[in-house]
């Protein structure tokens, strides 16, 4: 078995100026969030990011600085990391990640995760589903029973005409699970857990906000840039999911991306592309950050297996 890599020590000066960068900058994106909860307002828009994907902007805020970095201790004694769950301090007070045992303990769970993105980047993105997987959840549904507290913009009949004016080819199964029962059979197939690993893709938009669940199931595996950086991105595809979804998202100030139409269907396919490039980036990073585990490609591209279940707040 070859030696583990000597990990690259940090001073507790350098370290101390990465982790409150990081907190700085996760402060920056949730700011909005943290002042509506504190006056109890909702946002069907940004609020998805905190009550779908398991993490508070308190989690947000801890800083990793990923596998193979050793925090050299300060003038105060250890880096807070020391009394963190999955480090582990050497004899001279240096904290790092114990991958060893993080990975005995959550091992399935990077090996899922790792030939899901794998297998999801191998793929050429699928620009043709004009994001009708929202509309799909709303078909033929009765007047109040939305996802969402926000009307319909073309009002319920004018919203089941789209859907059955077009194909819905949905890819990917946690959009999937939320179509009505009127628009399960419509699309293109039937999707399941067992198959999600077959069937995501690059172009598929709730695929590329996941980048952000997948982060945060990797844990301490992640450095923290990485981890603000899939944020960012989920929260930028959040916006653009609800503009072309049936919603009227007007009162957030947000124009619609009238996907009924062949402009807004070559501005989704614009934006889709954009993505699609832009999450196979990030996906290459969190495949690195599972280290060793995705050394064969290949054979993580084969991988199967149902997904770790999803923590809802």
């Amino acid at each position: 078995m070859p030696a583990a890599p000597t990990p690259t020590a940090l001073d507790a000066a350098a370290w101390s100026t990465y982790a409150a960068a990081h907190a700085e900058r996760a402060d920056a994106l949730t700011a909005g969030h943290r002042a509506r909860r504190s006056r109890h307002e909702k946002h069907a828009v940004e609020d998805f990011l905190f009550e779908y994907y398991p993490a508070t902007p308190a989690q947000l805020r801890r800083w990793h600085p990923g596998a193979g970095v050793a925090l050299a201790p300060g003038d105060d004694g250890p880096a807070p990391h020391a009394a963190w769950r999955w480090y582990r301090t050497d004899d001279a007070g240096a904290a790092t990640l114990d991958v060893d045992a993080f990975l005995a303990a959550r091992g399935d769970t990077v090996r899922f995760v790792a030939g899901l993105l794998a297998a999801t980047a191998s793929r050429p993105a699928a620009t043709g589903c004009f994001g009708l997987h929202e509309w799909a959840m709303v078909y033929r549904e009765r007047a109040g029973e939305h996802r969402h507290p926000l009307p319909l913009r073309l009002g319920g009949a004018g919203t089941d005409a789209v859907v059955e004016a077009h194909r819905i080819r949905c890819t990917h199964f946690d959009a999937f699970r939320f179509f009505t029962p009127d628009a399960v059979g419509r699309n293109t197939v039937a999707l399941t857990r067992e198959t999600q690993t077959a069937t995501e893709q690059p172009g598929c938009l709730h695929a590329n906000m996941d980048l952000y669940k997948w982060a945060l199931k990797l844990g301490p595996l992640v450095p923290g840039d990485l981890l603000l950086d899939s944020f960012e991105l989920a929260r930028e595809i959040r916006t653009t999911d609800m503009r072309a979804s049936p919603y009227d998202v007007s009162s957030y100030g947000l124009p619609p991306i009238a996907i009924e139409t062949p402009a807004g269907k070559a501005e989704y396919v614009q934006r889709q592309r954009d993505y699609a490039e832009r999450s196979n980036a990030l996906r290459e990073r969190l495949l690195v950050a599972c280290g060793a585990l995705v050394r064969d490609r290949g054979a993580l591209v084969g991988t199967r297996g149902a997904a770790p279940p999803l923590r809802r707040s």
